[in-house]
């Protein structure tokens, strides 16, 4: 049975009103030039919270498996990175530097690391074993994962995910939509809307992460020369439109362009040479 009007009218104000009410933008622009605006519906302190205990699950999880921070050495390498990339997150986000940031090391054979909400960083041994990262390298992905959370990226996929089940209900409701129909029209929202967004996501964080390597001190073509190590590693890799990241070839080149434009910033913080 078709709903009344007044309901289909009421839906539609609603699914309106939630999008205009939560486009809005994280972060400054940069040098870089980031200032797309986002959909934020779900709350910073809801994300920040949930990264809070997520992280602690991981660390202890890592610490009961043996695998926690094994690596002194290693582990004082990334907070000093670290340290030295913080205080530049204020070009994006004046609240950012005094974060309650964390970085652990994780003693595992996944090419993966990661920056959740709020400053909670994790670098995998595998990463950096199998690429052989250097000091610019290493500071490269962490900029970029860092730069996923100062632009709050999984507050807006969570949000994009809100407004989704939102939409879902709303056409059960209008069209009396059920089953494999629902989860056909699930899967077009997925694949229509959250993940471009997604590829959106990356390349904002890579041109922010070799912003803040470079305002570091460190090498934005570190950023380059990861991602020339990962398309080795990767010839088997899925055509960029069936994958949530750009292409590696299109992620290279795109990376040269705007190391090339922060050079001038890290010309200016790099250290002296020792005499």
């Amino acid at each position: 049975m078709q709903q009344p009007f007044s309901i289909r009218v009421w839906l539609a104000a609603l699914l309106t009103a939630l999008m205009l009410s939560g486009c809005s933008s994280t972060t400054q622009k940069g040098a870089v030039g980031i200032e797309r605006e986002q959909m934020l519906l779900v709350s910073q302190n809801e994300m920040t919270e949930g990264a809070k205990q997520a992280y602690s699950d991981v660390l202890k999880k890592a610490e009961k498996e043996g695998q926690l921070n094994t690596d002194p050495k290693r582990v004082k390498q990334l907070r000093a990175i670290a340290d030295r990339l913080i205080p530049h997150t204020r070009i994006f986000r004046e609240d950012a530097p005094e974060w309650n940031w964390e970085v652990n090391y994780i003693d595992s054979d996944q090419l993966n690391a990661w920056c959740m909400p709020g400053g909670k960083i994790a670098f995998y041994s595998g990463i950096i074993d199998t690429l052989e990262l250097t000091e610019d390298e290493i500071a490269a992905i962490m900029g970029h994962e860092m730069a996923h959370a100062l632009r709050e990226h999984g507050r807006e996929r969570a949000s994009q995910a809100m407004l989704g089940q939102v939409g879902l209900a709303a056409l059960q409701i209008l069209g009396g939509v059920r089953g494999a129909a629902l989860d056909a029209s699930n899967m077009v929202v997925q694949t229509t809307f959250i993940l471009p967004n997604s590829r959106t996501h990356e390349t904002e964080a890579d041109r922010m992460g070799v912003e803040l390597a470079a305002r570091s001190g460190f090498d934005p073509y570190g950023a380059v020369r990861v991602w020339e190590k990962m398309l080795k590693l990767s010839k088997d890799a899925p055509p960029e439109f069936l994958s949530t990241h750009p292409a590696h070839e299109t992620r290279i080149n795109d990376l040269k362009k705007y190391a090339k434009r922060v050079m001038p910033l890290y010309q200016k913080a790099k250290p002296a040479p020792t005499p």
